[in-house]
């Protein structure tokens, strides 16, 4: 147990500043003082724009011997590379690779029936994850592609053993700590692929079987991408872990965040051996940047989960604990119907809703 926990905090662009602020008052709520030490350092588009520097090496070194990461959002459209890719996307990505954040697990949870759109559904109907594979797929060309005179355009899809079995273990062990799917609590991890139709698909099935003989207590099962976009709308609830590759795994993990809410209530976390960075699924939002309308819970829940990843690792019931109180915070919160943000329906400012939940947490 670790007497104070560093945070490496980088509010970075848009909404971003809005929904961390919010999120590290919510986390000072529920653990009181002396708990967490958030350690504001510069990241993002904006300071590119400043610096030329959009990860600076205060802020890497930071993260790197930080206990987590807390970051609030990324990017703005009109700052970008030559080549047309946005900057912002780089903090993240140089951090996934620097400090191999190899699992992007994306919790996806219903937590009021009305927040969806899908018919006949309550709260805790739909509750499952999407593990998906970070640092390899078709993600891992981004700057290494070839554009041939104009003429011609590659991206080269990476897919390596070590890679694969390291995020098929993480995706079993993950299910062995969940309560199964709720249509029928079996703990039950679904390979997502292409495995009909590529050879790179077919490998990353392979591995998963193989990966799956060290879990008989956990069923495997499987779906082509294509269907499971059809499945994750018509049965959710036969869902419980979910594995895929990089670009398969972003594509599904929005589709599943549309039928609990959106991206404004969709958290996530990358994850390797050592480290972790935690941030709302959601992008910068510089549209509505500075007008307090930006909705918290995101990046709130990504602190719940920065809570429960440090308590895994350093044995502390008190994070597990603070954890818990938030998540049902929330999901009061929500269901008193006087503190919804924007984007799920209502009118409440990102100041509203973070101060209901505290409210709650006391």
């Amino acid at each position: 147990m670790s007497a104070t926990y560093q945070i490496a905090t980088i509010e970075g662009d848009g909404i971003g500043p809005e929904v961390c602020s919010a999120t590290v008052t919510v986390l000072t709520e529920a653990l009181g003082t002396g708990v967490m030490d958030f350690n504001q350092f510069p990241g993002g588009a904006s300071h590119y724009v400043k610096s030329g520097s959009v990860l600076p090496e205060e802020t890497f070194v930071a993260c790197q011997t930080s206990h987590a990461m807390l970051h609030g959002a990324a990017g703005l459209p009109e700052v970008t590379y030559p080549d047309g890719t946005e900057v912002g996307n780089d903090l993240h990505l140089q951090l996934r690779f620097k400090l191999d954040l190899y699992a992007n697990v994306r919790p996806i949870r219903l937590y009021q029936g009305d927040f969806s759109p899908l018919k006949n559904r309550h709260a805790g109907d739909i509750d499952y994850v999407i593990v998906r594979e970070n640092t390899e797929g078709l993600y891992a060309s981004r700057g290494a592609g070839v554009l041939l005179r104009g003429e011609v355009a590659t991206d080269t899809l990476v897919l390596t053993r070590k890679g694969v079995e390291r995020i098929a273990k993480f995706a079993f062990e993950l299910s062995r700590k969940r309560g199964g799917a709720p249509s029928d609590h079996k703990r039950r991890m679904t390979v997502c692929d292409k495995a009909n139709i590529l050879r790179s698909y077919a490998f990353f099935r392979s591995i998963c079987d193989e990966v799956a003989q060290s879990y008989p207590d956990v069923a495997i099962d499987y779906s082509y991408v294509d269907a499971i976009t059809v499945h994750l709308v018509k049965r959710p609830e036969f869902y419980d872990v979910i594995v895929a590759e990089n670009m398969f795994g972003d594509i599904i993990s929005d589709l599943g965040a549309a039928t609990v809410g959106g991206m404004g209530i969709a958290p996530s976390g990358e994850l390797g051996d050592h480290h972790g960075l935690f941030q709302g699924a959601h992008g910068s939002a510089p549209d509505i940047a500075g007008q307090n309308i930006a909705s918290p819970l995101a990046t709130v829940l990504s602190g719940s989960f920065m809570l429960r990843w440090l308590a895994d690792r350093h044995q502390d019931e008190r994070l597990t604990e603070a954890a818990g109180r938030i998540e049902r915070a929330v999901e009061l919160t929500l269901s008193q119907g006087t503190a919804i943000p924007r984007d799920l329906g209502g009118q409440a400012s990102c100041t509203e809703v973070t101060e209901a939940i505290c409210r709650n947490l006391r």
